[in-house]
């Protein structure tokens, strides 16, 4: 076998997902297991195999009442974050301490006293002093856990907003309430619909679990090996093939996996050695990695978790969320992939052999049949059914198309790995969206969301453009220490309405705070993807970070586009309408690729790379004139520097 495929078959597969293992504990907290061993793993793995099985019943002969639902999924994932995450680094890592025995007991009563109360509660109408503390009680497991399981950043966040609540009276200016009790807040954030039992918990319940345990269902059948294969064979043949390899993998492993992090694990243990292989520098092929990776989260049909929660706060159909991010998503990868193609062209690089790449009709015929679990849930969600649905019924495709072949097929001991498999990956996410709860619960009792939405737009003097780079400011401080589906809550309930106010489409709003969420994963100096991909490939976290910074540059100006140009949402706007702001959003993101490069076909002077950067601004605002001027302007760029590179 020829050099790249012996490097990609001789990777060996136990040190591969070691490597990524130690990445993803890392950069991810929740990825920080125990890692238990005999009985005490059988217990783990019947728990976590409960859990799935609960889930997987609901979705397919109904779910319970929601409060009951809710209790019974926040029961889960406390028993298993107090179960699986050790409490501080002295704690014991095979078995559960007498600490963590008393926070089980505390957390899992609270969770499911609900279960049992809720009717006698929606009877008599009010709260009793049993409901007051057990809320008290949930309220400090929920953030007792979130500090175990996603990090003490989110848990410091919670903290604030409920002294804000309880303490707000006392502020001056704008920020200052009426103030409210003891017993109000926590009735708001325990008893009612808008706190830790909302709709992030809601959604975490229902969707994400089970879109979780799609992915882990397809990870079982190998669709891992899927990836990388037909990543090759549709990439490899171009011109810096080894890293275009990577965006298609990344691309690819999106669609059924919303983690940046577990995006960069997945894909970075083949194609970073592919790169570096090839002659580009480790830093860059690192950076390469955590970029794709990231695009992953705005990838439909799956995305992240928190684009589940935007079609609950919306009031839309999953499928509209999905047609939404297409587009974007494309564009995203297209900037990348100019980038790379550029910084290839720029090393005179040369294309991967085509002996040393497996046809694609020999991937598709041996494992193809794996695409059709995802064509059966983008197809349910198109024709008008619930995520839920398609869910349910993509996870039965997945099990069945597994028996077509031998070397997919699962058995009963990959079914239950899978089941147990699911069940952990969803215990950060779900105990994000409970403590998430409470700052929306908080934001909602207080008036904050509506106060500083008002500050915002007076800050920025009415200006949309003002106040959408306010908001994309304050996604990124906000990422450096949230998991994205907690910094899209956030940003969605403080910032997403300054701009609504404005008259922006609130779908875009909402897409925009979603886009620059997933955007923090990369930008400096808490850049969790890179720093997941500097992990694998032994580099500088911090120039893993900044040349990740510069690559994804091109992919900023995406979100500013579709504000401006909802028609890439596919919001209003016939097929003329879309297909031109598509082509001029093709060009811009080239253009500005090209202008942070220095290079299109050979290095550019000056004038050349302002007129490619002030050309893709051009291209943000929507008219036929702002597009006529800066297809003109970055137009004039390509032909000087074609002419320039036939003269050399």
């Amino acid at each position: 076998m020829t050099q790249q495929n012996d490097l990609l078959e001789k990777l060996p597969q136990t040190d591969a997902e070691s490597a990524a293992e130690k990445v993803l504990e890392k950069a991810d907290a929740e990825a920080r297991f125990r890692k238990y061993a005999g009985s005490w793993a059988l217990v783990i793995t019947v728990i976590a195999v409960a859990m799935s099985a609960f889930h997987l019943y609901t979705s397919g002969f109904g779910t319970l009442m929601a409060m009951k639902q809710r209790s019974v999924h926040l029961a889960f994932l406390v028993l298993l974050t107090f179960l699986l995450y050790p409490g501080s680094k002295r704690a014991p890592r095979n078995r559960p301490s007498i600490v963590d025995w008393i926070w089980i007991i505390l957390s899992v009563s609270s969770s499911l006293y609900i279960f049992f109360t809720f009717d006698a509660f929606s009877i008599r109408g009010t709260a009793i002093p049993l409901d007051i503390t057990m809320g008290a009680i949930l309220t400090v497991c929920v953030l007792e856990a979130t500090r175990r399981s996603v990090g003490k950043e989110l848990m410091f966040l919670a903290l604030i907003f409920l002294a804000y609540g309880y303490w707000g009276e006392y502020l001056p200016g704008v920020l200052g309430h009426t103030g409210f009790s003891f017993r109000r807040i926590v009735y708001q954030l325990f008893l009612s619909s808008e706190g830790i039992f909302g709709i992030s918990l809601g959604v975490s319940a229902t969707y994400i679990f089970l879109f979780i345990l799609f992915g882990a269902f397809l990870t079982e059948t190998g669709m891992g090996r899927f990836i990388k294969d037909l990543a090759m064979s549709l990439a490899g043949r171009t011109i810096g093939g080894e890293a275009k390899v990577s965006i298609v993998a990344s691309g690819l492993m999106g669609m059924i996996n919303g983690s940046a992090v577990g995006n960069v694990a997945a894909t970075g243990t083949f194609t970073i050695p592919l790169m570096t292989g090839a002659g580009f520098k480790p830093v860059f092929a690192a950076a390469v990695v955590a970029v794709a990776g990231t695009g992953g989260m705005i990838m439909p049909p799956v995305m992240g978790a928190a684009s589940f929660i935007m079609a609950e706060f919306l009031g839309l159909h999953y499928g509209v969320i999905m047609l939404a991010a297409a587009i974007p998503a494309v564009l995203y990868y297209l900037a990348e992939y100019a980038v790379i193609h550029i910084e290839a062209v720029k090393m005179g690089m040369k294309p991967i052999p085509r002996g040393e790449i497996i046809p694609l009709l020999k991937v598709m015929k041996e494992r193809g049949h794996l695409l059709v679990p995802i064509v059966v849930i983008v197809y349910l969600l198109l024709i008008g059914r619930t995520p839920l649905y398609a869910a349910f019924y993509g996870i039965i495709a997945s099990v069945g198309v597994s028996f077509l072949t031998k070397e997919t097929r699962l058995t009963w001991k990959s079914f239950l790995r899978a089941m147990e498999s699911g069940a952990r990956q969803s215990v950060g996410v779900g105990i994000a969206c409970a403590v998430v709860g409470n700052i929306i619960g908080i934001t909602n009792l207080t008036g904050l969301g509506l106060v500083l939405g008002d500050n915002i737009v007076s800050l920025a003097g009415g200006s949309v453009l003002i106040t959408t780079f306010l908001t994309m400011i304050v996604c990124v401080i906000l990422g450096m220490g949230l998991p994205t589906t907690a910094c899209y809550i956030v940003t969605a309930t403080i910032a997403a309405p300054a701009l609504t106010k404005l008259g922006v489409n609130p779908l875009a709003a909402h897409m925009f705070t979603y886009y620059f969420a997933c955007l923090s994963n990369l930008t400096p100096p808490v850049a969790i993807a890179s720093y997941g991909a500097a992990g694998l490939s032994g580099q500088s976290p911090s120039a893993v970070g900044w040349t990740g910074f510069r690559i994804s540059l091109a992919g900023f100006l995406i979100p500013f586009t579709f504000i401006f140009n909802p028609q890439l949402l596919l919001v209003g706007g016939d097929f003329v309408s879309i297909t031109i702001s598509t082509v001029t959003s093709i060009i811009g993101v080239i253009a500005l690729a090209s202008s942070l490069q220095n290079y299109l076909y050979v290095r550019m002077n000056v004038i050349q790379r302002a007129g490619m950067f002030f050309g893709a601004l051009l291209l943000i605002f929507p008219g036929m004139e702002t597009d006529i001027a800066g297809v003109l302007l970055a137009g004039a760029i390509f032909f000087w520097q074609r002419m320039q590179a036939r003269r050399a």
